[in-house]
């Protein structure tokens, strides 16, 4: 499967458009990486714990986008975007969202 932000595929002709595909997920903060984010604050410097739990909800999100176009008969997506919003003070949701095609 293609992912791509742009319109285009280098290389590729779209036949078919299928549609608005996506994929998303909710994450909550865990009260442990809360502490270590704490005194993280303190001292300065990037929050591991929070990058990867953000890392892991993106391809989460990704993997699902996939698996939606997937089941229009994609073999690829174009134009994905990014969201992220807030659900409430300690949960966050990753939206992914893109045009599903066909190319050849």
């Amino acid at each position: 499967m293609i992912v791509a932000t742009s319109s285009q595929i280098a290389g590729k002709e779209i036949k078919k458009t299928l549609g608005i595909v996506r994929g998303n997920t909710i994450r909550a903060r865990h009260i442990g990486k809360d502490i270590l984010a704490f005194f993280k604050n303190i001292v300065g410097g990037e929050i591991e714990e929070y990058t990867k739990l953000m890392g892991e909800s993106r391809e989460q999100s990704i993997d699902r986008m996939v698996a939606n176009a997937e089941t229009l008969g994609a073999n690829a997506v174009v134009d994905v975007r990014f969201s992220t919003s807030y659900i409430m003070e300690s949960a966050a949701e990753i939206l992914v969202y893109g045009t599903a095609v066909y190319v050849e």
